[in-house]
């Protein structure tokens, strides 16, 4: 799956700017300990060639983790990079929609939690994020509507939920429930989405989830449901 989208990417904006990490084979050749998605993608778009460090020392191929120490973007960061990419695309592009840029911000899911964060950086993206990006859809409509926003409803309706669920949790809290998946649990109890078959869209959902999270009985909940409930804790 990464190395078609890769595919797609490199195909569709005509640039391929990362080499792939070469070690001379024991025998002939070369192996690459670092690009294999990058070669994959390349064959896949019949390349015949591609750009490579070549470097003499086999045991690199050995260390090739050791070095890999750059930080993995978290869901916050990327998703602040993305509202910035898209954003600056918005501003270059007027006339466009969201399809003719896709391709470069990975997920739709990432606008929308950028939106979140970039309105309160201490939202706690990864409670929503799952149902988020399986609802969430790249827009037909013209994205450059506002030059500022996004023409998305969903980040005000998560964040207006956000408030309703710490709410609960707070009621949870005074019941002496103590977890750092309170939210999660919260927002789990209330989501629909394993019920159905396909995700409807992404603002009938928040609607239907706030429904249930107004309705949501801290009475009936037992110390052994949230334990069971697992997941990430609510803070990134």
């Amino acid at each position: 799956m990464h190395h078609r989208r890769l595919a797609d990417v490199i195909d569709r904006t005509g640039f391929f700017l990362d080499p792939v990490i070469a070690v001379t084979a024991p025998d002939e050749g070369f192996w690459t300990p670092n690009g294999r998605h990058r070669l994959d993608a390349m064959r896949r778009l019949g390349a015949k060639a591609i750009t490579a460090l070549v470097v003499p020392k086999r045991e690199l191929a050995w260390q090739i983790l050791a070095l890999n120490t750059e930080k993995a973007h978290n869901l916050k960061d990327k998703s602040l990079e993305v509202i910035r990419i898209f954003r600056n695309l918005m501003e270059e592009t007027p006339g466009k929609t969201e399809k003719d840029f896709s391709y470069y911000l990975e997920e739709p899911s990432f606008v929308t939690m950028g939106l979140c964060y970039e309105k309160n950086p201490r939202f706690s993206g990864g409670v929503y994020n799952s149902f988020v990006r399986q609802a969430d859809r790249v827009l037909g409509r013209v994205a450059a509507e506002s030059p500022q926003v996004s023409t998305r409803k969903s980040p005000t309706m998560i964040l207006e939920l956000d408030e309703k669920v710490a709410e609960v949790v707070k009621k949870l809290k005074a019941k002496g429930f103590v977890s750092p998946y309170l939210k999660t649990f919260v927002v789990a109890r209330s989501n629909p989405l394993r019920f159905m078959k396909e995700p409807p869209e992404l603002e009938d959902l928040i609607k239907t989830i706030r429904g249930k999270v107004d309705r949501f009985n801290v009475d009936k909940i037992k110390q052994s449901d949230i334990v069971a409930s697992g997941g990430a804790p609510d803070d990134d």
